[in-house]
């Protein structure tokens, strides 16, 4: 029932129903190999291509399985899982490699003075984007495009029409569905969702979104330490020129919480964009991010632990808000929108007429009908609202979480949620 408040009360001690212990059981069956290798030569058999291109992503998909591998905690089910999503990364690597060799032509596209949603997760882009990307004017990419950006050429819609891609994307939105039944409350990720454009860095095995999925700290150091310009101004952008090139629009409205760290190389790839910039208090963000994170391990990992997801995101939420407030000055002044969490929730079709003025794009009758349209359809809490509770699930005081975060508060006026 929409609205109806959610409890998880087996956070720490997960309470599995019969078909969350026969999936594990299975996992534990199967022996993954999580190598390079691996993951290379089944994307070559389901693509039938087998043209990667350079190998320096090598380095980067070892250490994504090894984070896994080296890990005595990940279950079968959770290596399994891994295993399946970087071979689809590497199949929609070669089918991109495939399609920009065909059409060389792609490259030519431009994309032009896009609406990028940034901002820490959990603070409110997710709703922002899918808001903005209810106005047909403008380009998004919900998530089966995402996933599978260029089609397999052998394949057809069947008879309902639909795409073979969005159907395999639902399948594994019900698989996710079923082994954490809670995550359509926290995060949908239906096919239709507008989903963030990281997806294009995976093929090419880098990006944060890997620390959303597995404990990696290593490749959290190893991301940190290197320059992500040459992946936004290839992949990242490749990716979304396929996209134009299948479905033209004029515009595109993107959002992924990455960029707040990398605002260098998001700025030196879309130097006209309009930016967007959500706030929210990070112990909030903290408490909903680790919590969702701690239910989630029940399938992937032997124990929860919530502490350690508390800890990691809070260092993570300060490493975002430390560069996003070092790099502020790459920000265009005139194309900058700051947008804040308390202000959004109370009117968010305020907040959609407020960045249209700034970048420039008129709000007719029908786009305004459009976005009234997807927020009937779309009202908080549809999926029930899950309850958080950081001093009962995490042993936490609100208070000592938040000194960190005293310069971000002393930059913007957030307002402190969690108490």
């Amino acid at each position: 029932m929409a609205g109806q408040p959610i409890r998880i009360e087996d956070l720490r001690n997960p309470i599995l129903d019969e078909q969350q212990k026969a999936a594990l059981a299975h996992g534990e069956s199967v022996q993954t190999e999580l190598t390079v290798k691996a993951v290379l030569e089944d994307a070559v058999r389901k693509t039938g291509l087998d043209d990667f291109g350079p190998d320096d992503f090598h380095e980067r998909l070892a250490l994504w399985l090894a984070c896994a591998d080296d890990d005595p905690n990940r279950t079968g089910l959770g290596r399994m899982i891994h295993f399946a999503d970087c071979a689809r990364y590497a199949g929609a690597r070669l089918r991109i490699r495939d399609l920009l060799k065909r059409h060389p032509e792609i490259r030519d596209l431009e994309i032009r003075k896009p609406i990028i949603v940034v901002g820490l997760p959990r603070s409110g882009t997710t709703h922002l984007v899918n808001l903005i990307a209810a106005d047909q004017r403008l380009r998004s990419m919900p998530l089966w495009e995402g996933q599978e950006p260029v089609p397999d050429p052998n394949e057809k819609p069947g008879p309902d029409g639909i795409d073979p891609r969005w159907h395999r994307c639902n399948a594994i939105w019900e698989r996710m569905r079923t082994g954490s039944p809670l995550l359509a409350a926290m995060h949908p990720m239906e096919p239709d969702h507008i989903h963030e454009e990281l997806e294009f860095l995976l093929p090419d095995f880098t990006s944060y979104n890997i620390e959303w999925v597995v404990r990696a700290p290593r490749w959290r150091d190893y991301y940190l330490a290197h320059d992500q310009t040459p992946h936004y101004q290839g992949a990242l952008l490749d990716g979304l020129k396929i996209l134009q090139w299948y479905k033209p629009r004029e515009r595109w409205v993107l959002k992924c919480p990455q960029h707040l760290e990398q605002l260098g190389p998001l700025m030196k790839t879309f130097p006209d964009a309009t930016i967007v910039v959500t706030h929210r208090d990070p112990v909030s963000v903290i408490q909903s991010a680790a919590t969702m994170l701690a239910y989630g391990a029940r399938m992937n990992y032997r124990s929860t632990d919530p502490e350690w997801y508390l800890e990691y995101w809070h260092d993570r939420v300060r490493r975002l808000l430390e560069a996003s407030v070092r790099d502020r000055p790459l920000l265009p002044a005139d194309r900058t929108v700051d947008v804040l969490f308390h202000e959004f929730m109370k009117d968010d079709m305020a907040t959609v007429e407020r960045i249209y003025e700034v970048a420039g794009l008129p709000m007719t009758n029908e786009a305004r009908r459009q976005l009234a349209d997807y927020v009937a359809a779309h009202p908080r809490g549809k999926e029930g609202q899950v309850v958080y509770d950081l001093r009962r699930d995490f042993g936490a005081d609100p208070e000592e979480l938040r000194k960190a975060f005293r310069f971000y508060f002393d930059t913007f006026e957030v307002r402190a949620e969690v108490r």
